[in-house]
């Protein structure tokens, strides 16, 4: 693996680093392909839960724009190009875990770090942390899901303010907007995001996977058509082990011994 991305096996979770510190872990398309190899490889060995953060005083800057720089090129960079084949699958690919992902931003995500962030399904922050819609510096659009994120966490008026000025977020409003779960003193950071995550992966995986996916497809579904998805997915997690060991596990006054099955 390319030493842009660092993967930290925990048994049942992974730690996956972002590793260009001196870049402010900026996005190379070699860094695009090694973090996505990285969850996949998370995935097919049988994790429970993935745990994103940075290296260094950064968790992402978003795209390395040296690499995309006309002045240095022969024409006009395609950037459609660029999302089709980085970015929109790396987003695809998070939202398709069956299993939770969490987020530990531990400096600025500014750019397409911090809708990569918000493609997570838990997002801690240190209270040094700022989110930046920064595209308009550049004359770009929020890309990596930000444009869907945005107005369906924060409604449209607040999601056109933040792209449109690339006001800088602080950690601490957005949680209050509820654009994140929750702000924490950069010194817990760390400590929390693991423990949250290593509890997610002891979990009812199954259970837990399937919340993820009713409430990602919420949003284009009628109330009819969602209340039989989820009727389906209680079907599933009524004839699961996990539903047995966890009605068990209450009724005899026990911590349930979750298998993600």
């Amino acid at each position: 693996m390319s030493d842009t991305i660092l993967a930290h096996d925990h048994g049942n979770w992974v730690e996956i680093t972002l590793n260009r510190p001196d870049r402010l872990n900026s996005f190379t398309d070699e860094m695009h392909l090694a973090l996505r190899a990285a969850i996949e490889g998370a995935r097919d060995g049988g994790a429970r839960a993935i745990l994103l953060t940075g290296a260094g005083r950064g968790f992402c800057a978003g795209q390395d724009l040296g690499d995309r720089d006309p002045r240095k090129m022969d024409g006009p960079p395609d950037l459609g190009n660029t999302v089709r084949t980085f970015y929109a699958p790396l987003v695809r690919l998070i939202r398709s875990l069956e299993f939770p992902v969490v987020c530990a931003v531990n400096g600025v995500a500014a750019g397409a770090g911090a809708n990569i962030a918000l493609a997570c399904d838990v997002v801690l922050a240190a209270e040094s942390a700022k989110f930046i819609q920064s595209f308009a510096k550049v004359g770009l659009i929020p890309d990596t899901g930000g444009s869907w994120h945005l107005p369906r966490l924060l409604g449209e008026a607040r999601a056109k303010g933040l792209a449109f000025t690339a006001q800088p977020l602080t950690a601490r409003q957005a949680e209050e907007w509820g654009l994140i779960w929750k702000a924490l003193p950069d010194e817990r950071l760390m400590d929390e995001a693991r423990a949250m995550t290593e509890g997610f992966a002891n979990g009812p995986t199954l259970g837990l996977g399937l919340t993820k996916q009713c409430i990602q497809a919420a949003a284009t579904n009628t109330l009819t058509e969602h209340l039989e998805i989820e009727a389906d997915a209680m079907k599933r997690c009524g004839e699961s082990a996990d539903y047995a060991e966890g009605v068990a596990a209450f009724l005899e006054k026990r911590r349930p011994q979750f298998k993600g099955k």
